[in-house]
């Protein structure tokens, strides 16, 4: 069970709920499910039940426990507990979970740097206005490329002189076409607190990528710190780290062709930190696209580089001596490739490049 499905879930015993007539509320559009934080209980968190009391006219709890009735029997879903005011933790039952995660790595693999690509937002318009700043054209830019991803049409706008210095950032000065059809629009003012720095300098002393890193890294409330340490070749400088975590995966890949293999995910890998990452992608884009926020993207692109480092540091997808290649192995490289393919991707949406070689 995906955290999508779990959604969908919940929102059905919610529906169930109402329909039954032990809930009176409005059904809301959707449910969210977060991966539960570390110290808490099971694997999902839902806050439903407490945006539902209010007009349900009972208290959290109460509501919640008349959802977990109607979860607990779900397939895929082994506990339900409820916490504190009135949250829904949910277990999922082992093989279930193992099912889901087979699911994601092997959606990864089949759809590539696209995967987290989707249409829901079609036919939305989104306007995007920013001051003649570097950052700020920088941002629009990414959040453009976030909000394309979800399916949306984009118009970005200079409210000054365009700087043709950010072309060189990959930032366009002016919309390259006008917009199709579409049903709605969205405005919105990109400014957050501007760099110390024009763009040529930033190239100069930074190139494009860790400028770009630099840049978009940091909450757009948040000043950015554009120093030297962004050229650090080590796995403290978390632009490398992630672009050495991509390398990597990408030379494991050829590692394994030179031994005979290639990765199919044949078997569940015990690896929690990196299923965990790559289950929260999809929430990630969608998060990041919908609050105008690429940082959660780039600290996102993190987690997963250093939860793939956990699985090559621990349990290393190509044979060691004389090890046959095995289902085992075969998994791991699997896992391992998709990682790689979720930061290539994700680089890709913030502008920056994942070389093969580093």
């Amino acid at each position: 069970m995906t955290p999508a499905d779990l959604s969908r879930t919940v929102l059905h015993a919610v529906r169930r709920a109402v329909d039954e007539d032990a809930l009176r509320a409005p059904v809301p559009a959707r449910v969210r499910v977060e991966r539960t934080r570390p110290g808490g209980s099971g694997d999902y968190a839902c806050a439903v039940a407490l945006q539902l009391a209010g007009p349900a006219a009972l208290p959290a709890r109460e509501v919640a426990r008349i959802l977990r009735d109607r979860v607990a029997a779900a397939p895929g879903v082994g506990h339900v507990e409820i916490t504190g005011p009135g949250f829904l933790n949910f277990t999922l039952d082992a093989p279930a979970d193992a099912d889901a995660r087979a699911s994601v790595v092997r959606a990864v693999l089949e759809q590539g740097p696209e995967y987290g690509r989707v249409t829901v937002d079609s036919g939305t318009l989104h306007r995007l206005h920013h001051p003649p700043e570097v950052r700020a054209a920088v941002l629009a830019r990414t959040v453009g490329h976030l909000l394309r991803a979800r399916g949306g049409q984009v118009l970005i706008r200079c409210t000054g002189a365009a700087d043709p210095d950010w072309e060189r950032l990959r930032v366009a000065v002016a919309p390259r076409s006008g917009p199709r059809e579409h049903h709605g629009t969205e405005s919105r003012e990109i400014r957050p607190v501007p760099a110390r720095a024009g763009a040529a300098a930033l190239l100069a002393r930074l190139g494009p990528d860790a400028a770009l890193w630099g840049l978009v890294r940091p909450a757009a409330h948040d000043r950015a710190p554009l120093g030297d340490d962004l050229l650090v070749q080590t796995e403290a400088n978390p632009l490398f780290l992630v672009r050495y975590a991509h390398a990597r995966a990408r030379a494991l890949t050829r590692g394994a062709e030179r031994l005979g293999f290639t990765g199919a995910y044949e078997q569940d890998v015990d690896a929690p930190a990196l299923h965990a990452a790559l289950a929260d992608h999809l929430g990630v884009l969608a998060s990041a696209a919908r609050h105008h926020a690429p940082d959660r993207l780039a600290r996102h692109l993190e987690t997963v580089a250093r939860a793939f480092f956990d699985l090559h540091d621990t349990a290393g997808p190509l044979p060691v001596g004389d090890e046959k290649p095995s289902a085992a192995h075969r998994s791991r490289l699997a896992l391992a490739e998709a990682a790689g393919t979720v930061l290539a991707g994700g680089l890709s949406l913030l502008g920056i490049s994942a070389p093969r070689h580093l």
